[in-house]
């Protein structure tokens, strides 16, 4: 049967274009990424906190612990070691609580500090015992000790890690990426060794001193949520005013036994 020339042309054309495609164009896309928007505090206007932590009842008697399995550490605290989760001195005042600003700075993005925080392992124990960090922040951990020792940072919300450092061992840096109050940290080959790290993502915190003080400076005015944290007594806040170049007072009180 002969086809009709202009349903031959169609069937040609069908066939034609089924046989090429029509490239695809790629598609133009434009990432952007705009740099944050820091916070300035305006030094002229700032307050601070300060206050005292207190502990109430009978004052815990300072317990040995057991440090014989390494003879370096033995002789590091001449024989005798004590426990660091309670520290309290004889009027009373509470040492190694994090103190933080807890709500009310939501919205203000501050720079990270350029200055590293060392945590140093040294006569067998984490020094400092209790200390803060911004996210982003360098944490420089370091070895001072004749033996090696062992860095574990048991986060919840950042991710843990776990790296042995001998002795001499060259300082290891690492960062944290979220904020988490607090981070445990602890010895895999000394179990009395322990620290814990308070990060944020602002530079308003703060550790109580032997003497149970503390102070937060350069805040702007502003209402905020004071929080503050102890390995063995737990957590407490405030809410505290802060006005423009004045010293306000926040006093914490924990109950013991």
């Amino acid at each position: 049967m002969r086809l009709k020339p202009s349903f031959a042309l169609v069937l040609l054309t069908a066939s034609l274009a089924g046989c090429k495609s029509k490239p695809t164009e790629p598609v133009a896309t434009t990432e952007t990424s705009s740099a944050p928007v820091f916070y300035h505090v305006d030094a002229a206007t700032t307050g601070s906190i300060s206050g005292t932590l207190k502990y109430t009842g009978k004052r815990p008697a300072p317990k040995l612990i057991d440090i014989s399995q390494d003879p370096t550490c033995v002789k590091a605290h001449k024989g005798k070691a004590y426990d660091e989760s309670l520290v309290v001195d004889s009027k009373g005042n509470l040492a190694n609580a994090f103190v933080y600003i807890r709500k009310g700075l939501e919205g203000k993005v501050f720079e990270v500090p350029t200055t590293p925080v060392t945590l140093d392992q040294s006569g067998c124990w984490f020094r400092p015992h209790v200390l803060g960090i911004m996210v982003g922040q360098q944490l420089t951990i370091t070895n001072s000790d004749p033996v090696t020792h062992n860095i574990h940072p048991v986060a919840q919300i950042n991710r843990e890690w776990n790296h042995s450092m001998g002795p001499g061992d060259a300082p290891l840096q690492r960062k944290f990426t979220k904020p988490e109050i607090m981070v445990p940290v602890k010895c895999n080959i000394h179990d009395w060794m322990h620290a814990f790290i308070g990060v944020t993502d602002n530079p308003y915190f703060a550790v109580s001193k032997d003497d149970g003080t503390f102070k937060i400076e350069n805040l702007p005015p502003g209402t905020y949520t004071l929080g503050v944290w102890h390995e063995k007594l737990g957590v407490q806040e405030q809410t505290i005013s802060v006005s423009s170049k004045s010293d306000t007072p926040a006093n914490f009180t924990f109950k013991g036994e």
